[in-house]
């Protein structure tokens, strides 16, 4: 009447919801198992946790002028690195303030901030705020990945352990403020110092240590440069979050808040590109390879180099144009390659085109050193050696003139026949001991600029003259140093080597000044300080030269077209090379 009683067996089956639980509790344990699979797998596909601090990247090279002023920098991605230490502390404090308030009282993470966070988007509908302690952000850094996958984020979840365990907060914090990118590409708070207020971070005050830490939370959007107006509202809030957290005082605040301003940008080191491609390459002759950053002194004058760019794209007209413009002892001071680096790289002062009448001078020292003087008469008429038979610029002879007028008027057939009479061999010594004669052909169109030659050979060339008739070698640096200013490298100069006597020097001084009178065809380079110079335009006007010089500096400027065409007619050496050169003198 009670029923059939159970069995042993069936008395010791599982009920269903204990069947129920266990089946949970194996599913938790497979997920379990597949998770920590997965996240092994992840943390095995990991870098060395150590190589992943170091960087990875070519040597930074940074280039000075010669007062020391900072030109650009290649290859450098991060500015000079900070420290709680050395920093002003309210640099360091503007983050913490904004970025993680507790950034020194939690672990890895923040539970307390990531829940904030996570309310305060679930009542807004959106992210609204971020809950990334300053370690997790230091560990996005550090990866430099912006990919929004699970295995990264678990790996930077093992990194922040990882950091949290290796080193301390400072530390940390040092970390941070080198690596987080904030301006074009550059990382650390150094590079965002430098492009933004043109200071190092050692330098910032504290309104422009809040204008930095403003852009943490979208670099673009909070840019002092590009949105000046949400960089300062955020500033000022960040300067409320010091005081309230005790970093600041009040009155410091209210005085910060009124010396915010927009970021000025940098000047546009485009000006300085074909001059730094240039050094790069005398660096690499003079070190080889090298593997770590250095900092090149140069001779570059920063606002000459300025004012020579302007001249040369404002004055070329739709061609090209070049300019060097060099000490007499042969410091470069200013080298413009070409109209825009940005349009082409290709340096223009070191190319080989036809110099035309620019080369004479060579003709008329050997002439001099012979025993002719200025005053000394020659014969302008019609030349003809075989099937050579140039002629003069308008197809115009003088007869009998002075040296002075042949070279002034810059006269084809004068030149040809004193090469004549004193042979083409004794023209291309002359040349080679001034060191512009290793490539010239021994033909009669030579002496007329027909063998091709670079502006930076003609530029040297004349600074010989200028010299006192002393070698010249042109040079760009001055020394190379580590960062720390450790000396890798230094010029040695060694005495001149005298090339040209003294009355030859100041007969030839003289042809030259005559070419920048009202007669001569340089007269449109005429300028206070100038003391004299010489034309060239070679066939067809497809080159238009024009070397001059001042007291201290010997300037060389090409005009001309890269596809080799012509000009026209109205574009000679004593046209726009001439004007170019004198903006140049009037500038400086």
């Amino acid at each position: 009447m009670f029923g059939r009683r159970l069995s042993e067996r069936e008395r010791k089956r599982p009920t269903l919801k204990a069947r129920f639980i266990a089946f949970l509790i194996n599913c938790f344990m497979i997920v379990a198992a597949v998770v920590a699979v997965y996240v092994l797998i992840v943390f095995l596909q990991m870098p060395s946790l150590d190589s992943i601090l170091k960087e990875t990247r070519l040597p930074a090279v940074t280039f000075l002028d010669n007062n020391g002023r900072e030109i650009r920098s290649s290859n450098r991605i991060m500015g000079t690195p900070v420290s709680t230490k050395t920093l002003p502390p309210y640099v360091w404090q503007s983050i913490v303030s904004i970025e993680d308030k507790r950034f020194f009282e939690h672990g890895a993470m923040d539970p307390r901030g990531m829940t904030r966070a996570l309310l305060s988007n679930m009542i807004h509908g959106r992210i609204a705020a971020g809950g990334s302690s300053i370690t997790q952000q230091t560990a996005k850094n550090v990866f430099l990945s912006r990919d929004k996958k699970v295995s990264r984020k678990i790996q930077e979840m093992i990194l922040s352990y990882w950091l949290e365990n290796r080193f301390n907060k400072n530390q940390i914090l040092d970390l941070y403020m080198n690596r987080v990118s904030l301006v074009g590409g550059l990382r650390g708070i150094d590079s965002a110092a430098r492009v933004l207020f043109q200071k190092s971070a050692m330098e910032l005050n504290i309104a422009e240590s809040a204008q930095i830490a403003a852009m943490l939370k979208a670099p673009t959007t909070y840019s002092p440069l590009k949105n000046p107006e949400k960089n300062i509202t955020r500033a000022r809030v960040i300067l409320k979050e010091m005081v309230r957290q005790e970093y600041i005082t009040l009155d410091q605040a209210r005085t910060a808040a009124k010396m915010m301003h927009p970021a000025q940008p940098v000047s546009d080191t485009n000006i300085h590109r074909y001059w730094t491609d240039f050094v790069i390459d005398e660096v690499g002759s003079r070190l080889g390879d090298f593997n770590s950053d250095i900092r090149v002194y140069t001779t570059l004058d920063i606002p000459l180099q300025e004012q020579a760019a302007a001249v040369v794209s404002r004055s070329v007209d739709g061609h090209q144009g070049a300019a060097v413009v060099m000490s007499h002892d042969g410091a470069i001071r200013a080298m413009v390659g070409g109209a825009d680096y940005q349009s082409s790289q290709f340096n223009r002062c070191l190319s080989v085109r036809q110099p035309g009448s620019s080369f004479k001078p060579i003709v008329y020292l050997v002439a001099l050193e012979k025993g002719m003087r200025p005053d000394g008469y020659v014969n302008d008429s019609p030349f003809v050696i075989g099937d050579y038979n140039p002629k003069n610029y308008n197809e115009k002879y003088y007869g009998d003139i002075s040296l002075s007028t042949a070279f002034s008027k810059s006269v084809n057939s004068v030149p040809l026949k004193l090469t004549e009479k004193y042979g083409i061999d004794e023209v291309l010594s002359m040349a080679g001991r001034l060191g512009v004669g290793s490539k010239l052909r021994r033909e009669y169109s030579t002496v007329l600029g027909a063998s091709e030659m670079s502006l930076m050979d003609l530029t040297t060339m004349y600074s010989v003259i200028w010299n006192n008739g002393k070698s010249v070698r042109p040079y760009s640096i001055t020394k190379i140093t580590t960062p720390d200013g450790r000396i890798i490298y230094e010029r040695n100069p060694s005495d001149a080597i005298r090339l040209l006597n003294s009355n030859t020097v100041m007969y030839m001084n003289e042809l030259l000044s005559d070419v920048v009178k009202p007669s001569g065809t340089g007269h449109r380079a005429a300028a206070p300080g100038v003391l004299g110079g010489k034309t060239g335009t070679s066939n067809d006007n497809r080159d238009a030269w024009f070397i001059g010089s001042t007291n201290d500096l010997t300037i060389g400027v090409w005009v001309g077209n890269d596809d080799f065409s012509s000009m026209g007619k109205k574009v000679t050496g004593g046209t726009i090379p001439a004007e170019i050169f004198k903006q140049i003198v009037i500038s400086k």
